[in-house]
């Protein structure tokens, strides 16, 4: 690992079901970095799971929680940070971010991700949305990730190899 990669967090943006917990996880391991991810935080710090907390506290609680440890994370010991879908969205958390971390957005096809979200029903905003939501939500959130400062497209293979590209393009 460069000097430069272990004295800031990494921070892995991009739309839910893109991969950035299972990538910031092989990240974090390759770079022999913490791993934290945001949602698990909260739902740990709630006792309650992502969904439920949008249900039982609202999205603005939610929120409220996410930008704190956010915060918290970016002012502790260098780490690979993975965020929940719509963090990067908010241009508080989008600022501090990219000011206090490298930002990689994990950009894979939108059709990889309705494939994923098929798969899994623990997604508050995906659930009961059609193709067509989703696709204009992912269409809507993409302008903010764009932010980021590295791009990795399209990926659905090994993920030793996608993290072989953000090392190298963090060099």
């Amino acid at each position: 690992m460069t000097d430069a990669i272990a004295k800031r967090s990494i921070a892995i943006v991009g739309f839910m079901a893109a991969g950035k917990s299972r990538i910031g996880r092989a990240l974090a391991h390759r770079l022999d970095l913490a791993f934290a991810d945001t949602d698990s935080i909260i739902e740990d710090s709630f006792g309650l799971s992502v969904a439920d907390i949008f249900l039982q506290r609202g999205e603005a609680e939610f929120r409220r929680a996410e930008r704190q440890v956010i915060h918290q994370l970016l002012f502790a010991d260098a780490r690979v940070i993975s965020l929940g879908g719509g963090a990067f969205v908010d241009p508080v958390n989008c600022d501090l971010l990219n000011s206090r971390a490298s930002t990689i957005w994990l950009d894979p096809p939108f059709e990889l991700i309705l494939q994923r979200l098929r798969r899994s029903s623990d997604r508050p905003l995906a659930a009961n949305r059609t193709e067509d939501e989703l696709r204009a939500l992912w269409a809507e959130r993409r302008e903010s990730y764009a932010k980021a400062q590295v791009r990795i497209e399209g990926h659905d293979g090994d993920p030793e190899t996608i993290v072989d590209g953000i090392i190298s393009a963090l060099n």
